[in-house]
């Protein structure tokens, strides 16, 4: 194995500069870049050799390190994860007023645990599409300053027998206060130094503007936004860019998985069997090249895993107790929420081995519903073996997630051996 650099203080500083699913792609092309990567374009055609390459499409990338394609023996070796993360997004007309308050319409996405995101400082960022000359240009955009607030209602104003069952609605309990003496459209073009006419499109959503940190007294947990999946990410990217592998390995982050992935860039879509089929067409192989190569491949979904929550341990399978900075997870689901079958927890297993790492399994209590990940479609769209996996973490969806600091380097280190397992196994 080549030398892995994974830390828990690396995880907080990629968290940190990657606050939208936008953001995070370029966070790894940028490491990508670095590393000596070349960006292609879907729509030329691409180089006849091999080398280290990525596309990007929209909030999604895919990276690779080609190998000779006249090797028979040559298969994938895929890690999956996606760079979405469940928020507060900004509506299409975002100005409104309510009892004379200017307010911004804000509406949850992906599942987001709306209570956690009250009464905290926001920020924005996203992307924004602006007209050039003829042309449109697409600019990130990031506002780390406290713009806005959802605040909540005051516990006075709500009866005893309310707050029993109190319930936020998604459609009026969200939205944020306005203090800007401009609407929040003006606003945004003058951040971007555009007229507000020339912006054609965007997609923005707050983020929480404390910063991931390490904390407990001995430094032992990660408390951060985005842990989910943004830890996939990291721990996936340091393990590609240090593996050593006879196999041709891919990277392959997708948006849109916290609303099901169907998009065009979503793990539902063509985006990763495309590329795949592509790199060995580009070599001069075949169709049934690049079928016979995925036959022989094998792909982990990585994605964030429920650790048994100390003051719920009553909702968590009793046979299936998952600790954090216990080692990764294994994800199992008999209903194929996940996408792992035997075969892919032989894999893994032995990835963990090669690794010198501990590894759990998690099973979903069988009369609660089971949350789903890019495997199962990735799996499907491709026919590749696929394996689900985690790492354990608390407060999955709120807005500050918690994980283990020593499960960061852990779970890189199984991501690289599991890239590294030969052709055969």
């Amino acid at each position: 194995m080549g030398s892995v650099t994974a830390t828990a203080t690396g995880l907080c500083q990629f968290i940190d500069a990657s606050p939208s699913p936008f953001h995070a792609v370029d966070t790894v092309a940028h490491r990508l870049r670095q590393e000596g990567f070349t960006e292609l374009s879907e729509a030329q055609r691409w180089p006849g050799h091999a080398g280290d390459y990525f596309v990007v499409r929209s909030g999604s990338i895919v990276a690779w390190r080609g190998m000779d394609m006249e090797d028979e023996n040559v298969a994938f070796r895929v890690i999956g994860a996606h760079t979405d993360s469940p928020n507060l997004r900004v509506k299409a007309n975002a100005d409104r007023v309510q009892a004379g308050w200017p307010m911004v319409a804000l509406e949850p996405y992906g599942g987001a645990w709306v209570q956690t995101w009250l009464d905290r400082d926001l920020g924005l960022s996203g992307r924004v599409l602006v007209r050039d000359g003829d042309a449109v240009r697409s600019t990130l955009i990031r506002i780390d300053q406290p713009i806005l607030r959802v605040p909540n209602l005051a516990i006075h104003m709500v009866s005893a027998e309310e707050r029993k069952k109190w319930v936020i609605d998604p459609q009026w309990h969200v939205n944020s206060v306005w203090s800007g003496k401009r609407s929040f459209e003006e606003y945004i073009a003058e951040q971007l130094g555009v007229a507000p006419a020339d912006i054609l499109g965007r997609d923005l959503m707050t983020h929480d503007l404390t910063g991931a940190a390490l904390v407990g007294p001995d430094e032992s947990l990660v408390s951060a936004p985005r842990l989910d999946n943004q830890a996939s990410c990291y721990a996936g990217l340091e393990a590609f860019l240090a593996a050593e592998s006879s196999s041709t390995t891919v990277l392959a982050l997708f948006d849109h998985e916290e609303i099901g992935s169907v998009s065009d860039h979503g793990a539902h879509s063509d985006l990763l069997s495309t590329v795949l089929e592509r790199i060995v067409l580009s070599s001069n192989g075949t169709r049934e090249d690049f079928l016979r190569r995925a036959a022989a491949s094998l792909m982990v979904s990585a994605d964030m895993a429920h650790g048994t929550h100390p003051n719920y341990p009553d909702r968590h399978e009793p046979g299936h107790q998952i600790g954090v900075n216990a080692g990764p997870v294994i994800k199992i689901h008999p209903n194929v929420r996940y996408a792992t079958d035997g075969r892919g927890t032989a894999a893994f297993a032995l990835a963990c081995e090669r690794a010198g790492v501990p590894v759990q399994r998690y099973e979903h209590r069988a009369d609660m519903q089971c949350g789903s990940t890019i495997g199962p479609f990735a799996a499907s769209h491709t026919g590749v073996v696929t394996v689900d996996v985690g790492a354990a973490m608390l407060a999955m969806h709120s807005a500050r997630e918690l994980m283990g600091a020593q499960d960061v380097p852990m779970y890189s280190d199984a991501l690289q051996a599991f890239l590294e397992l030969p052709a055969t196994s």
